[in-house]
């Protein structure tokens, strides 16, 4: 099972693809992890794409989209689940393309929906748990706040992270995501579109809801 999961920051997205993951038993593959295999490697591909990582500069797509298909291509024969890309319409489709040339389907699209205003609350809300940065803690969502500053599964003691409280950080990738004229969403919904010609399956859920909740309707539509 191959499956392309889309969200915003804030959304929950790395908690349900980390459920998804754990039961279906797939490679969880993030954008960031793909340049570090690559680069930590010493690939072609690796190298090329540090040249402009140290200069600030983002990874060109003729690059990138050749690493994502080689790390897909050796996942795991169970599959995988891909987050954090592709983040634009262009990327979107030049890995549509890549995984038809490269025989790679693609079984599920999942896009977590989640207003602006709810998704920027949700990340400044994040604390993070010294024992386990996964143990849910959010002081805006009453089901997962903790009892001041101790992790709410195991007491452990709660920080918040540093770009978690830059408001302009957030609303610049934010406006990454939300953007569906040629930013992420624009990206989610050319697979939507495929998706209605029968080239894959779509799953919207409603990021509002539970984290169980949300996880009985994904898991029920898989």
């Amino acid at each position: 099972m191959n499956i392309l999961i889309f969200g915003p920051n804030g959304s929950g997205k790395g908690t349900q693809g980390t459920l998804v993951k754990a039961k279906y038993n797939l490679d969880h593959i993030e954008s960031g992890a793909i340049f570090r295999k690559h680069i930590g490697g010493g690939t072609e591909l690796g190298m090329k794409a540090k040249e402009f990582i140290n200069r600030g500069e983002l990874v060109p797509d003729d690059i990138t989209i050749p690493m994502v298909l080689d790390v897909l291509q050796n996942a795991s024969k169970n599959g995988w689940l891909l987050d954090g890309f592709p983040r634009s319409l262009v990327q979107a489709e030049k890995l549509w393309d890549a995984l038809q040339k490269g025989g790679e389907k693609l079984d599920f699209v999942i896009e977590i929906l989640l207003p602006r205003s709810v998704a920027k609350n949700r990340i400044m809300g994040r604390r993070l748990c010294a024992n386990d940065n996964n143990h849910p803690n959010n002081i805006f969502i009453d089901a997962i706040k903790p009892t001041g500053d101790v992790c709410r599964v195991c007491g452990g003691a709660l920080t918040a992270r540093a770009d978690d409280q830059d408001e302009g950080a957030i609303d610049k990738r934010h406006d990454i995501y939300y953007d569906d004229k040629t930013g992420t969403l624009a990206a989610a919904y050319f697979y939507k579109a495929l998706a209605a010609k029968g080239a894959c399956k779509y799953i919207e859920l409603n990021g509002e809801g539970s984290i169980d909740s949300i996880k009985k309707t994904l898991l029920d539509q898989l």
